[in-house]
């Protein structure tokens, strides 16, 4: 049975005493070491020398050590940078500082399930993973709410684990909405599965297919624009309201039985397939290592795809609409170009 934690099932006290190093303050990380401040804990921020993030979290009154030293004076270390430069910062500035009775986390499992990180013996290693970017982890947080969260334990060296991990999500608002128990395996695997598969893969080329199918039949491209990426947003609004049939009531006749019609058509045993395909990549590790490989590698098929898909012309469309629609609050991500 699936087992849930909410405020009530943690403890803050469990953290009293205890330094807490976020390694790293992108998105999660800033988000993290905020609330947890705010939630009365003693927190400090680990980075490189010469991060462009430590201006702006000293102007937001945390203390800010190297990696090295905010791992040496923690009890609680939480490596919240990229997944492919996790490796070389644990190994050199990490490790050498993780004595027994000290406390690994991680917001994803990818390194410990594949081993690219492994702790020594006496250390805890536990996940919190908030189901939600970092802003919005911070936002909700602001506004007395908190985002669902995924907790794992990987190594109980201490016996209180779970209980440290669960007050941790406490100290960022996670509780608040609910905390899922899970493993880092299932946490990596369906994680990895679901972006590749659904939320970015299956997602970005469906509406590429779309784009181009009504561009190459005639259709104007603003129109084919709206019908198949502006569009989505309002369905993906019902799905996360209400389910499927939230949807199907939301939406026309002529809509709910043109997904009964069509949706089978273009998800065929073929597609569940490759699927199953894509899931024996993540589960044998076989899609880590090429991840891996790449960034060894310098990321040339990386840099190749991306370059490729900054250039589509849904991409040139969409910017023209959206800088035409404030209302939308665009957002534009050219890579190389900075933010628009």
């Amino acid at each position: 049975m699936t087992q849930m934690y909410y405020d009530g099932d943690a403890d803050l006290a469990a953290l009293a005493g205890r330094r807490i190093a976020i390694i790293g303050f992108g998105s999660q990380g800033h988000a993290h070491a905020l609330n947890l401040r705010d939630s009365g804990l003693d927190v400090c921020v680990g980075l490189y020398d010469g991060s462009n993030s430590k201006a702006k979290a000293e102007a937001a009154g945390l203390c800010v050590l190297s990696v090295a030293e905010a791992t040496k004076r923690s009890q609680l270390v939480f490596l919240l940078t990229g997944d492919t430069s996790q490796k070389e910062i644990y190994e050199r500035d990490i490790a050498p500082h993780l004595a027994p009775g000290k406390t690994l986390l991680f917001a994803h499992g990818f390194n410990i399930r594949y081993g690219q990180i492994v702790a020594p013996a006496g250390v805890d290693v536990s996940m919190v993973a908030p189901k939600s970017p970092g802003h919005r982890v911070r936002e909700v947080f602001q506004h007395g709410g908190g985002v669902p969260a995924l907790v794992a334990v990987d190594a109980d060296a201490s016996g209180h684990a779970l209980a440290d991990a669960l007050a941790y999500a406490k100290g960022i608002g996670c509780t608040r909405a609910g905390v899922l128990l899970t493993t880092f395996a299932e946490e990596t695997e369906t994680d990895l599965f679901g972006e590749q598969a659904v939320l970015c893969g299956g997602v970005s080329a469906l509406v590429k297919a779309g784009f181009e199918t009504l561009v190459e039949a005639g259709y104007q491209p603003e129109l084919a624009y709206f019908e198949c990426m502006h569009e989505l947003k309002l369905i993906v609004d019902l799905f996360y309201q209400g389910g499927l049939n939230y949807m199907r009531y939301s939406v026309s006749d002529t809509a709910e039985y043109g997904d009964y019609v069509a949706g089978p058509r273009l998800v065929t045993d073929a597609t569940r397939a490759t699927m199953r395909e894509l899931l024996e990549e993540v589960r044998n590790g076989s899609f880590a290592k090429r991840w891996i490989d790449e960034n060894s590698n310098g990321r040339p098929e990386f840099a190749k795809f991306r370059k490729k898909d900054t250039e589509h012309p849904i991409e040139k469309i969409g910017r023209d609409l959206r800088r035409k629609m404030p209302f939308v609050e665009p957002r534009e991500h050219v890579p190389g170009q900075g933010g628009a």
